[in-house]
């Protein structure tokens, strides 16, 4: 039986994730860290503060999905937290289209999930003429479905939902991508950084530059000519403003490697003062590079 927290869980063997027990959060947790305590939340600031307070020892996060693309709002709440990043998890998503028990799936009428669940089965809704109800999280579409006891109204979510809260399974794997899978990142108090040259690590940082003509070009020129390969960077808007942005990227090097340090050296000439921050540096999933678990 899967395990969830319980009052007397101690923190340094808990981690925490955002939801309800058998959301997607929930069973990465289980799969990462089957030794450890899962401790539901109903937000992802909490989820946060349950790690920053002592509650949990590691807080798994969900960053970005290959279909859905990132997770809104979660890039914001990163830099904030105070928090490091000390590994990665990739998650495969098997979506299951849950109704009552004895329901069928002609029965069903509307959908309700989170709106990333709902994203990455929207031809799916489409073929089958369901209306798409947007739910804070996956799991608890699952229980509020089964509580409310209706045929017509069901649920996309794991089959750990359907265990969890009694509903059957009407459709399996109703993602519109076989590759359909979720990036977590696991977040700890402290930096775990392993050591060079140990294998393939992701560094990860943020940055903001000077308002001058080509200066992200300028900027990322340092990584390029130190031959470090950068396999995500984004921009997104901070404080209200829209004169000024803040990136985020993930490279593959690690932090204290003689690159990094040449790259962080020409970066600084077109950044703003104090801006750049390390995140985490940390080993990377197997599974980014299709390795099977």
């Amino acid at each position: 039986m899967t395990k969830t927290s319980t009052p007397d869980s101690s923190p340094d063997n808990t981690i925490a994730y955002q939801g309800l027990p058998g959301a997607y959060s929930h069973l990465a947790c289980t799969r990462a860290f089957p030794e450890m305590e899962a401790m539901p939340n109903p937000s992802f600031e909490n989820m946060l503060a349950a790690v920053t307070e002592g509650r949990a020892r590691y807080a798994m996060v969900p960053v970005e999905n290959s279909v859905a693309g990132r997770v809104a709002d979660i890039h914001h709440l990163l830099p904030s937290s105070g928090l490091c990043i000390v590994g990665e998890y990739f998650q495969r998503v098997n979506h299951h289209l849950l109704g009552v028990k004895g329901a069928k799936l002609s029965d069903l009428r509307e959908v309700h999930s989170h709106d990333q669940g709902l994203a990455q089965c929207r031809e799916t809704l489409r073929r089958l003429n369901l209306t798409p109800i947007v739910h804070p999280d996956t799991a608890g579409a699952a229980r509020d479905s089964a509580e409310l006891g209706k045929p017509s109204v069901g649920a996309i979510a794991s089959r750990l939902a359907s265990e969890i809260y009694g509903l059957d399974i009407l459709q399996e794997n109703a993602e519109d991508q076989s590759h359909n899978t979720t990036r977590m990142l696991i977040m700890a108090r402290d930096a775990i950084n392993p050591p060079v040259n140990n294998g393939p690590v992701i560094t990860t940082m943020i940055f903001s530059l000077r308002s001058v003509p080509a200066a992200l070009y300028k900027a990322l020129g340092g990584f390029a000519t130190n031959g470090i390969n950068l396999t995500k960077l984004e921009s997104y808007m901070v404080g209200g403003h829209f004169a000024a942005a803040q990136f985020y990227i993930d490279a593959e090097v690690h932090q204290d490697s003689d690159a990094f340090r040449f790259a962080i050296e020409e970066l600084e000439f077109f950044t703003t003062p104090g801006s750049i921050r390390i995140l985490g540096t940390y080993p990377a999933d197997p599974a980014r590079n299709g390795a099977s678990r």
